[in-house]
């Protein structure tokens, strides 16, 4: 029992919130791309992905897993995004490290996502079994690239409006 709901319950849940995280992520990256907040999705997106990394230090360990820790960097990531979107309202430098940390974020859930993959799925356990070998490798390394390149992109083209504001004020 964990929270009190049976492990396979309790695992489920950590799941479909980490998935939610997942695709929440996704869409506000790509909301960045065409600079827009979509400010509810971004709460869910934060929320969901700081209550991942929570509710994976409840799952059952006999010792400290790469789960554990990238929980903890990501919670550490977290800290600096919600302030810089929500307190310092991503003005000036907040705007990229908003943007930076939260990439940060979505780039751990989908780590994970991947471990949890070749782990789980059969075809893909058959080709890396023990997370060694050069497919899941390829896949980590693909997933490090297109959230760097979306990273990017956003910081490029999403501006917070008070700074878009200024400018066109001064001008």
């Amino acid at each position: 029992m964990v929270l009190g709901m049976s492990l396979e319950t309790y695992t489920l849940v950590h799941v479909i919130i980490s998935l939610v995280a997942i695709a929440s992520g996704l869409i506000v990256f790509l909301g960045m791309l065409s600079n827009k907040r979509m400010n509810a999705l971004t709460a869910v997106f934060l929320a969901t992905t700081v209550l991942t990394s929570v509710t994976g230090f409840f799952l059952p360990f006999a010792h400290v897993t790469p789960g554990i820790i990238v929980g903890i960097l990501s919670l550490i990531v977290l800290a600096i995004a919600i302030p810089a979107r929500y307190t310092k309202r991503m003005v000036g430098g907040w705007r990229k490290t908003y943007v930076i940390t939260s990439a940060i974020a979505l780039w751990f859930n989908l780590f994970v996502l991947v471990v949890q993959c070749f782990q789980k799925v059969p075809a893909l356990h058959a080709l890396a079994p023990t997370g060694q070998e050069p497919p899941f490798a390829i896949a980590q390394l693909l997933v490090l690239a297109v959230t760097a390149a979306l990273a990017i992109a956003a910081a490029k083209r999403f501006h917070d409006e008070p700074a878009a504001f200024a400018k066109k004020v001064a001008r």
